[in-house]
C-alpha cells in the first residue's frame, strides 16, 4: 500500500508542477486557486487508487478526469485519446465505415445535424432534427459525442439500432441501418436547371471544395450560367477557412466574410475576400434548413449581411463554435472550443442560426402541424421509450420541380432577373 500511495503520490507531485508552469502566465490570485484546485484533485486521486475496489493505472484514471473535465464545458469539447484521435483524422479523410449522419448535443439530447445524402441512414428515412435516444438499445442519456461516435462507426455490413425521437410526430421510430463505407464528396450535383438558372449541391466544406467549385463554376459559366442557386441544406459545415474560400468567390475583395472571437488576442480572426475568381455579377440563391451548420451558416449569415443573395428555406441549425484540436504528447489530444463565430455584421451563429430571407417549408404541412409546439425536454423523451415505432417512409427521389423550397429559389431569381432588364442593373452586390 505504501509503494502505491507514493505511485500516486509522484503522479500528484507531477501534475502540481505541470499545472504550475501551465498557470504561470496569469495572474497570482488565480493561480493560487488554480493551485488549490489541482491539489484538491491530487487529493482525491491518491485516495481513488488507494481505496477503490479493483486495481486502476494512474493512466486510466487521468484520461477519465480529462474526459469529464472537457465534457463539462460545452458538449463539442472533448479529450480525445489516442484511437479517439485517430478517428478524427479519419475523419478528415473523408471516408470511413459508418451510418452516415453528422451528430452534436443539443437541449441535452443526442441530435442529428444531418443525415449525409446517399449514405445508409440518408436512405433509411433518417432526418436532421430526429434524436437518438437509444444506440443498440443502450440509452444515450448524457453520452458524449465521442462514445456515440464509437458505437455507430465500425466494420462495414454490421447493423446497427436506432430508436429516434422524432419531435414532429411525437413518437419513437425504431431504425436498423447497416453499416457502409461512407464517402464524402463535397459537391452533390452541378447542373444548368432552366433559364440560364445553374444549381450547386454542396454537402461540406473540404479541403478540395475551393478548386471544386472552380471547375463547376467555370463550366457552368460556359454552359449559360446567368444566375446561380447554392443549396446548403443538410450541410454540416467542415472547415473555417474552406467557408471563407467559397464565399469570396462571389463578394469584392477586401470584404470581410467572418470572424472569430476568443478569450485570447491570438483566437480573434478575421477573414476577408481576396477577390480571386469572383462571380459577383450574377444573382443568387442561398437554400438553407434545420440540417445547415457551422461553415454553410457563415456562407449564408456573409451573404446576407452584404445582400448578396436571397436567402431561402428554414432556419439553420446554430452551431457557432470553433474547436481547435491540440495533441498532447502521448497521441492523444484535446478538441477544445476556443471562439465562436460572427457574421460580418457581428451577429452572432451559436444558438441562433440564420434565419432566412423568405421562409419555405420543404413540404405543406399538416394543419395539426402548424401548431406551436413546446420546446422538447430530455426526461420527457426518455420516459416514452417504450412508444410503439411506426413505419418509416422511404427517402425521396430528387426531383427538382417538386422540390417545393428549390422552385421557390428558382422563382425569385427569375423574378430578380426580370427586375434587372427593366432597370438596366446588375446584381446587388457587397456594400
Amino acid at each position: 500500500m505504501f509503494k502505491k500511495i507514493l505511485g500516486a503520490a509522484a503522479l500528484c507531485s507531477a501534475i502540481l508542477v505541470a499545472t504550475s508552469f501551465a498557470v504561470s502566465g496569469i495572474d497570482k490570485k488565480k493561480k493560487d486557486d488554480m493551485l488549490k484546485q489541482v491539489e484538491l484533485f491530487s487529493n482525491a486521486l491518491v485516495i481513488v487508487e488507494d481505496e477503490y475496489v479493483d486495481n486502476v493505472s494512474g493512466k486510466d484514471l487521468i484520461y477519465g478526469a480529462l474526459k469529464g473535465m472537457l465534457s463539462a464545458l460545452d458538449p463539442h469539447s472533448q479529450f480525445l485519446d489516442p484511437n479517439d484521435y485517430n478517428e478524427l483524422k479519419i475523419d478528415t479523410e473523408g471516408q470511413f465505415g459508418g451510418l452516415g449522419i453528422e451528430i452534436s448535443i443539443k437541449d441535452g439530447l443526442l441530435t442529428i445535424i444531418t443525415p449525409i445524402e446517399d449514405t445508409p441512414a440518408w436512405k433509411a428515412g433518417i432526418k436532421a432534427g430526429d434524436r437518438i435516444v437509444k444506440i443498440n438499445n443502450e440509452l444515450t442519456r448524457d453520452i458524449t459525442l465521442t462514445d456515440a461516435v464509437k458505437k455507430m462507426r465500425g466494420k462495414p455490413g454490421e447493423a446497427v439500432d436506432l430508436a429516434i425521437w422524432r419531435e414532429s410526430e411525437k413518437k419513437v421510430l425504431e431504425f436498423r441501418i447497416v453499416r457502409d463505407i461512407i464517402k464524402i464528396r463535397d459537391i452533390k450535383d452541378a447542373r444548368i436547371l432552366e433559364d440560364g438558372i445553374a444549381y450547386i449541391r454542396l454537402i461540406e466544406f473540404r479541403e478540395n471544395t475551393p478548386g471544386d467549385m472552380d471547375k463547376v463554376l467555370d463550366r457552368l459559366s460556359k454552359e449559360g450560367m446567368s444566375a446561380l442557386v447554392l443549396d446548403l441544406r443538410n450541410n454540416p459545415g467542415g472547415l473555417l477557412d474552406i467557408a471563407a474560400k467559397v464565399s469570396e468567390k462571389f463578394i469584392p475583395e477586401g470584404k470581410l466574410i467572418v470572424s472569430t472571437k476568443g478569450r485570447k488576442d491570438s483566437q480573434n480572426l478575421q477573414f476577408f475576400a481576396h477577390g480571386r475568381r469572383i462571380y459577383q455579377d450574377i444573382p443568387i440563391a442561398v437554400l438553407i434548413n434545420e440540417g445547415s451548420a457551422s461553415g454553410s451558416e457563415i456562407v449564408a449569415g456573409c451573404f446576407q449581411d452584404y445582400k448578396r443573395a436571397v436567402i431561402l428555406g428554414k432556419k439553420s441549425f446554430g452551431k457557432g463554435f470553433v474547436q481547435t484540436v491540440i495533441p498532447l504528447g502521448d497521441g492523444s489530444a484535446i478538441k477544445l472550443t476556443t471562439s465562436r463565430y460572427f457574421t460580418p455584421l457581428d451577429r452572432p451563429i451559436q444558438g441562433i442560426g440564420i434565419m432566412p430571407d423568405i421562409e419555405v417549408e420543404s413540404e405543406p404541412l399538416k394543419k395539426e402541424e402548424k401548431q406551436e409546439q413546446p420546446a422538447v425536454k430530455t426526461e420527457d423523451v426518455f420516459e416514452q421509450l417504450e412508444a410503439k415505432p411506426e413505419e418509416k417512409e422511404a427517402a425521396p427521389v430528387m426531383d427538382y420541380k417538386s422540390d417545393k423550397q428549390l422552385m421557390a429559389a428558382i422563382d425569385a431569381l427569375k423574378a430578380i432577373k426580370v427586375y434587372q432588364q427593366d432597370t438596366g442593373d446588375k446584381a446587388h452586390g457587397a456594400s
